[in-house]
């Protein structure tokens, strides 16, 4: 992950706005804990620092549309400054 701050509110919000814009279903996976990818507080839940792996899992007709949108915002570092 490119974020020097790692999974804070700001990327959370971030990947929970993005995955609200499809129809799919998301889940957001670290270290074997899971949380809904639609939920800010959910996804916060995964206390996930730098450094570590998200996984993204998507179901739905729009699955793939989502999963390289959120490739694409964690590329951008979520867009805060590195």
């Amino acid at each position: 992950m490119p974020n020097a701050a790692g999974l804070h509110a700001r990327p959370c919000h971030a990947i929970a706005s993005t995955a609200l814009r499809f129809q799919a279903q998301l889940e957001v996976i670290c270290e074997g804990r899971r949380a809904n990818g639609r939920s800010i507080l959910e996804l916060m839940t995964l206390n996930a620092p730098t450094g570590k792996v998200l996984e993204f899992v998507a179901c739905g007709p729009d699955a793939e549309g989502l999963v390289q949108a959120l490739v694409e915002l964690v590329r951008s570092g979520f867009g805060e400054p590195g």
